[in-house]
């Protein structure tokens, strides 16, 4: 018997989910989360041999709760509404086996979790094709820039956060508007985040 977790903070797909898996004679839905907290303290408690995760849930996002299970046992599927390569990139050093879309068939979602146990990873196709095409081009401070600006942070205040000076972040912003090609920093903000590169 496959022994699934599921976390997903709409209670309509999480009981739906749950009494769709619950349909299948091997699989035995025992713990359902509605935040990434509660995903991470279920698995730990329950040990249950998949963990079926959303991305974007309260507390804990789908991705952070995968990068804390990652050592251990239970293997991590992403069930997302979103095919953006920059989630895709993070659950993959995440160390995540699988990653669907909530549009594919149900049958689907089934028969992913049989191929996850027997060892294989499987990932939306859709993902695959953008996967070389959207690496970030952004370094980890660059990133961190401009998750304060996103933030709300004016210059100076970005500056002793980061314990740098002012007219370093300057440069910080204009390097990233150039790599993005973007005119400014609501545009970097915006792609940044419809890419899914901001944490």
């Amino acid at each position: 018997m496959i022994r699934i977790v599921i976390a997903e903070d709409q209670r309509m797909v999480l009981g739906a989910l749950g009494s769709l898996l619950d349909l299948e004679d091997d699989m035995e839905v025992v713990g359902k989360a509605s935040d990434g907290e509660e995903a991470i303290s279920l698995v730990k408690k329950l040990q249950p041999d998949i963990c079926i995760m959303d991305i974007e849930m309260p507390l804990k996002s789908g991705l952070e709760a995968a990068e804390e299970l990652r050592n251990m046992d239970c293997k991590v599927i992403m069930l997302t509404t979103f095919a953006r390569s920059g989630y895709f990139q993070r659950a993959l050093k995440a160390g995540v086996k699988g990653y669907l879309l909530k549009d594919s068939p149900s049958e689907e979602l089934a028969d992913s979790i049989r191929s996850v146990m027997n060892g294989k990873r499987i990932y939306a196709p859709e993902l695959m094709d953008d996967l070389y095409a959207e690496e970030n081009p952004l370094t980890e401070r660059e990133l961190e820039v401009l998750e304060l600006v996103a933030d709300g942070l004016n210059t100076k205040e970005i500056a002793d956060e980061l314990m740098i000076k002012t007219g370093t972040v300057r440069n910080y912003i204009s390097t990233i508007l150039d790599k993005l090609e973007v005119k400014n920093r609501i545009e970097a903000i915006t792609q940044s985040k419809e890419k899914g590169w901001f944490k």
